[in-house]
């Protein structure tokens, strides 16, 4: 094949339960030169007058050179093709509802953001994951008898460990801090039987980490803190802090949590709002098997992933597993009407972050959106982006 580019920029999605990939070759910016493609089962090779460039894919996946089809020209974006594919694995989640929590394992609490010990050489007897949000009504559907667990909410012990959709239930007691995270002194309000994590608007019950200041959670009752997963990391005593970088760390606790609750809940949409109740994020999963590689050529041939972030910093062979999104921002008044009838709609589900997680969130979705081939940016009036696990 032929086509003409100044610089050979390569989009590949490979989807592994379709056996499917669709490939582009994107268009350059300015007048190129010819430039022949070469497509073997483990390599992508362009050849231009001034190099050669070859992208050689991983181990586990394989192209099907004789399977091209559907070859077109996009103006604007490039030369669209796809192929079947022969993808070997599929990528074992390590479900957030269990991220290093181990029962009967001493374990150190630690702030994502700056690596500050907050909880230290916590022994946890039990790791239970909370029930769904409206678990009493159902209790109070199918008993016979008043429902025994009315006005008890769901508080753990000194060493257990409850996990809600996008947080942790500890149990605190004063000596197992170190240092204590600076906790904003607040009338305690009471708690709903429906909702047992559920603070009164008028309550101001932030946890903060104290070196770098970024809330960790908040305090559901005297003894009781919910630290939300995207800003604790938890390791077995006897590990040292891992150091992930932030984006990365967001990204992959989010599209875990997408892929968990809609496997356990049948559910593909979700808002995403902060403590303070905004919505900030209109998100609809759209699908979990996505294998993504973007190249671009520079004059020394180095090969470059600037589609997910921090991806650069692989090894070239390597390929990113990711979530599909559509997304909808809904700051400043955007998206109003449509996040309405989002959260008044019992198929959507509502994951709750602190408000700059929610920015931050909203940050990694543009930036992965503004990279894909224009093509692939929005699908009907929803933003496209992924999220890598």
């Amino acid at each position: 094949m032929a086509a003409t580019a100044a610089e050979t920029r390569v989009f590949l999605e490979v989807r592994r339960q379709l056996q499917s990939a669709l490939l582009i070759l994107r268009e350059a910016k300015e007048e190129g030169m010819p430039m022949d493609i070469s497509i073997t089962p483990s390599s992508l090779q362009m050849r231009t007058p001034e190099g050669c460039t070859e992208i050689s894919l991983p181990a586990e996946v394989r192209l099907v050179p004789s399977s091209c089809r559907g070859l077109q020209f996009v103006a604007g974006d490039g030369l669209h093709l796809r192929l079947q594919v022969r993808a070997e694995f599929s990528p074992k989640l390590i479900s957030v509802f269990n991220q290093s929590s181990q029962a009967q394992e001493r374990c150190t609490f630690y702030c994502q953001s700056c690596g500050e010990i907050i909880i230290k050489d916590r022994k946890l007897l039990r790791v239970l994951p909370l029930p769904g949000e409206n678990w009493g009504a159902l209790v109070g559907e199918w008993c016979c008898h008043p429902n025994p667990f009315a006005n008890k909410p769901l508080h753990p012990q000194e060493n257990d460990c409850f996990i809600g959709d996008s947080f942790f239930l500890v149990n605190l007691r004063t000596d197992l801090w170190h240092p204590r995270p600076e906790l904003s002194p607040v009338e305690m309000c009471c708690l709903s039987s429906e909702n047992h994590v559920k603070l009164e608007p008028k309550a101001n019950t932030k946890v903060i980490c104290k070196r770098c200041k970024v809330m960790l959670g908040e305090s559901v009752s005297s003894e009781t803190t919910k630290f939300y997963m995207t800003e604790i990391i938890i390791q077995p005593s006897d590990r040292s802090f891992p150091t992930i970088p932030r984006s990365q760390f967001v990204q992959s606790v989010i599209a875990q949590c997408l892929v968990e609750l809609s496997s356990a809940r049948s559910t593909f949409r979700f808002t995403i709002q902060g403590q303070d109740g905004r919505v900030y994020i209109l998100l609809w999963l759209l699908n979990s098997d996505s294998l993504v590689i973007e190249s671009l050529r520079s004059s020394k041939c180095i090969k470059k992933f600037p589609l997910l972030e921090d991806a650069m910093k692989a090894d070239s062979s390597s390929a990113w597993s990711a979530v599909k999104v559509l997304y909808q921002p809904c700051i400043k008044n955007r998206n109003e009407k449509l996040a309405s009838s989002w959260e008044s709609d019992i198929s959507v589900h509502s994951l709750t972050l602190p408000s700059a997680t929610c920015l931050e969130l909203l940050l990694i979705l543009s930036r992965n959106n503004a990279t894909l081939p224009l093509s692939l940016r929005h699908m009907n009036s929803f933003q496209v982006a992924f999220l890598r696990m």
